[in-house]
Order: C-alpha cells, then structure tokens, then sequence
C-alpha cells in the first residue's frame, strides 16, 4: 500500500530529538534505530570515520493518523551539511517501481537530482530530489516490479 511519510535530516543528534518525539507523541520506534555502522562496505567508498559510525542511519516512528516520522543524521564527512530549510523531506513510498519513476521524473523536471534511483542495500529502490520549487523529496518503493 503506498503512504507518505515525513523524513528528517539532522547535524549530530536524530537519536536525541526522536527519544523526546517518543516521549511527546507516546509511542515506540517502528523497529531498532540503524546506525552507520550497519551499512555493508560499499564499493569505491571511503570508510566512515569512528565518530559518526553509531550515528543514526535510520529511524521511524509513528505519531498520528498512521503518519511516520522518520530520521538520519547527515555527517559531514559524508559530504552533507544541514541547515534551517534543507533538512526535510517528503517521503513517498508508491506500490510499484513504474510509479516511483513517473513520480520521480515528474518532480525532478527543473529541479535537481540529488540521488538518481538505485537498487539500495536495505532492499528498495530509493532516490531523492528537489523539484524546482525547492521542495526536497525522497522515494523508497519497496516493489520488484
């Protein structure tokens, strides 16, 4: 079933800020936070440094109306920077692979292309943008096909 969720970027401190979500909305992390360190070795990528290998990866938590809340963290030895107006996606998650594309070509035109889709390690095929509004989107279509 395809759904929408909201995904946030943060500097050093996703862990922190969902631990306090957690206590205002009153309910459990979706499943257990990912960290960095779970990422397998990448082809042509530098390993990350010690500091940020228990960064938060991943987490997702629901709040209301079945909506979720997810996070990262974004170090910068990764190339990232967060600031004030960069740091929140809409997250689209469409039934099928045709879909994710016609989504994704759909809002790319005049934007910018942050991440092409791509076949990820975590099983989905994920890609991410900025339509050219500037509104940031991210899409993880879990669908073989």
């Amino acid at each position: 079933m395809a759904r929408v969720s909201t995904y946030l970027n943060f500097s050093r401190d996703t862990e922190a800020a969902f631990n306090f979500y957690k206590t205002v909305f009153r309910t459990e992390f979706s499943a257990p936070i990912a960290r960095f360190k779970d990422i397998p070795p990448q082809p042509g990528q530098p390993p990350l440094p010690a500091g940020d290998l228990d960064l938060v990866m991943h987490v997702a938590l629901p709040i209301l109306g079945g909506h979720e809340l997810m996070g990262t963290d974004s170090p910068e030895s990764m190339g990232l920077s967060v600031k004030q107006g960069n740091n929140v996606y809409l997250n689209l998650e469409p039934d099928t692979r045709a879909e994710t594309e016609r989504l994704f070509n759909a809002l790319a035109e005049g934007g910018r292309i942050e991440m092409p889709l791509a076949d990820m390690f975590w099983g989905a095929y994920f890609g991410s943008l900025t339509d050219k509004f500037g509104v940031k989107w991210m899409f993880n279509c879990t669908a073989k096909n």
